[in-house]
């Protein structure tokens, strides 16, 4: 049976006459209701990249509620969005500190989403996706930020940093202030694939190509012989390329191709698109360097030009398993009663640019699966996973 959200739980007359439910599973019923009212609290707000503003606006009042200080950075115009990255901090009552990271878009189509739950599983219920990615997130971290505070437990000094623009090349973490850690600080970005307690080690270089060939136009019927074409010399370098699964750790891929006016005018122009990606800096540079080779042999061979540009997206994130941050989310993930494993990704988040921003960013599994679809979903018991996780790790990392 399908269950709304505006019916989380409910009261079956034919159990009216079981034995009471324990304060334990009292208590365990609540945590899931109140971390999935926020949760679809969140979905319900429309947030595509650029619109977060009411996301931002929901989450500031529910972690100032908790006590945290709060301010929107002014990264408005760096970024196109309507507002600015949130940043939250809460004084701790121990030594440390740590940060929580998620972000507040959602790829398209993500408004008028309305979720459902089938099975103890949630999903949206009309033709647009989820928002797990990354609302699951955001959800987890107000809501297991707030059970530490009601614990009255020690915690670390915590830093909660909501990104705009995540879905768009990780716009928002790149335009936060570049000192906005002092290198030391752990900090937890909660999104990625993977059931709670997958920790993603490693996450690639990713290059981004631009180039565009410059032929002549000829009448392609009368005198072709005096024109040189773009969209042949595109064809060739492409053909000439590495693409796929370079190795276990490298891809490239070619994208998009645009070119040419009309079928009986030899091309004079052509753009190609494309990336390439490696959790090794020296072979995504090598892949780079031969894509590359490739344009500039099949300019040259067709007696056209080239102007080749190449943006450096995000850099890699690499840790190993003996690290001691990863040593440490092992056992807040058994504290958790979660099975800690993991991982690496062939895809960036915004951990691969707050490590430039002086923290020591690790991105985390949430148990989302088959986002950036409209067969998103996320598990009950996932996103439960994740708050709970989350309150071990204030535990762990607290002095």
């Amino acid at each position: 049976m399908d269950t709304t959200a505006d019916s989380i739980t409910s009261t079956d007359e034919s159990a009216l006459g079981e034995p009471p439910m324990s304060d334990a599973a009292a208590s365990a019923e609540a945590c899931a209701a109140a971390v999935l009212e926020t949760f679809f609290d969140l979905v319900r707000i429309d947030s595509p990249s650029r619109s977060e503003a009411q996301v931002a606006a929901y989450c500031k009042r529910r972690l100032e509620e908790l006590g945290f200080s709060t301010r929107v950075d002014d990264t408005r115009e760096a970024t196109g969005s309507d507002t600015g990255n949130l940043i939250a901090r809460l004084p701790g009552t121990a030594p440390g500190h740590i940060a929580l990271s998620a972000h507040m878009d959602c790829v398209s189509p993500c408004c008028g989403v309305e979720p459902v739950i089938e099975n103890d599983v949630v999903r949206s219920a009309g033709d647009t996706v989820l928002g797990a990615d990354d609302k699951a997130g955001v959800a987890a971290i107000i809501e297991g930020l707030a059970a530490v505070v009601a614990s009255g437990a020690p915690r670390p000094d915590i830093t909660v940093v909501l990104t705009v623009c995540e879905e768009l090349s990780l716009l928002g973490a790149g335009a936060l202030d570049s000192d906005l850690f002092d290198g030391t600080v752990p900090c937890f970005v909660f999104d990625a694939d993977g059931a709670p307690g997958s920790i993603v080690l490693g996450a690639p270089f990713h290059y981004t190509l631009r180039a565009t060939f410059a032929g002549r136009a000829a009448h392609a019927g009368v005198e072709p012989e005096a024109g040189v074409s773009a969209i042949q010399m595109a064809a060739a370098a492409i053909s000439a390329m590495r693409l796929g699964r370079i190795d276990e750790c490298t891809t490239a891929n070619i994208g998009m191709i645009r070119g040419g006016r009309e079928v009986n005018i030899v091309a004079d122009a052509c753009s190609v698109d494309g990336e390439c990606r490696s959790l090794f800096e020296d072979r995504v540079n090598a892949q780079r360097d031969h894509m590359t080779e490739a344009l500039t042999a099949a300019a040259e061979r067709f007696g056209g030009s080239v102007d080749i540009g190449w943006r450096v997206d995000y850099p890699g994130v690499l840790f190993d398993e003996q690290d001691p941050i990863v040593e440490e989310l092992f056992s807040a993930a058994r504290a958790a009663g979660l099975e800690p494993k993991t991982t690496v990704s062939g895809g960036g988040a915004d951990a691969n640019l707050l490590g430039t921003k002086g923290a020591k960013a690790v991105t985390l599994g949430i148990g989302m699966t088959a986002f950036h679809s409209v067969d998103e979903r996320i598990a009950v018991a996932d996103i439960v996973g994740t708050k709970r996780f989350i309150e071990k790790i204030v535990a762990e990392f607290c002095g």
